[in-house]
C-alpha cells in the first residue's frame, strides 16, 4: 500500500488521523470512495448546512456536502464534491480543500485488500485552530462510521 499523501511535513500538522480497515477483496481507492459517498451518513446534510451557515460569516467558502454522484474516472485537477483531485491512481486518491483559514489533504490508499483514510490538516490563523476545535473530533468519529458501514455493505454483499 503506498504512504498517504500529507498536506505538510509530520511536524508542521495541526491535525493528522489515520484509520484503516481490511477489506473483503482488492479494491481501488477510487472504488472506495465511491462506495463509502454513495450513502451519505444520516444528518451528513444537516451538518454540513449548519457548518456552511456559521463558516460563511467569517468568510469560508460555502462546501454544500456530499452528492453522492459516483466518478468513473477522475484526474488531477478534476472535482469529487468540494475537493480538488490533486492525484489518481488504482491504489490512491488525493483529494485537497483549501481556504484561506486551513488545508486538507483526504488520501484514500488501498493495497491488496487493505485500506487507510488519511486526513491530514495545516491550519492558517486562528479561526483555523477554533474551526479544528469541533471538527477534528467530529471528522474522526465521521470516518469510523463510514469505515463500519463500507465493512458491513461489503460483507453483505460477499454473503448474498
Amino acid at each position: 500500500m503506498p504512504a498517504p499523501d500529507l498536506i505538510a511535513d509530520r511536524i508542521r500538522l495541526s491535525f493528522l488521523e489515520e484509520q484503516r480497515l481490511a477489506l473483503p477483496r482488492p479494491m481501488t481507492a477510487l472504488e472506495v470512495w465511491n462506495r463509502m459517498m454513495a450513502r451519505p451518513l444520516p444528518m451528513m446534510a444537516t451538518a454540513m448546512r449548519i457548518r456552511d451557515a456559521i463558516s460563511a460569516r467569517f468568510g469560508v467558502e460555502r462546501i454544500g456536502g456530499f452528492s453522492g454522484r459516483p466518478a468513473s474516472d477522475v484526474a488531477t485537477g478534476d472535482r469529487l464534491d468540494f475537493f480538488l483531485v490533486e492525484r489518481s491512481e488504482p491504489e490512491r486518491l488525493t483529494l485537497t480543500a483549501r481556504d484561506w483559514h486551513l488545508e486538507v489533504i483526504t488520501c484514500v490508499t488501498t493495497g491488496g485488500a487493505r485500506l487507510a483514510i488519511t486526513t491530514s490538516v495545516r491550519v492558517k490563523n486562528r479561526f483555523g485552530r477554533t474551526y479544528l476545535l469541533p471538527v477534528g473530533p467530529a471528522h474522526r468519529l465521521i470516518v469510523w462510521w463510514m469505515l463500519r458501514r463500507l465493512k458491513r455493505d461489503l460483507a453483505d454483499q460477499t454473503a448474498g
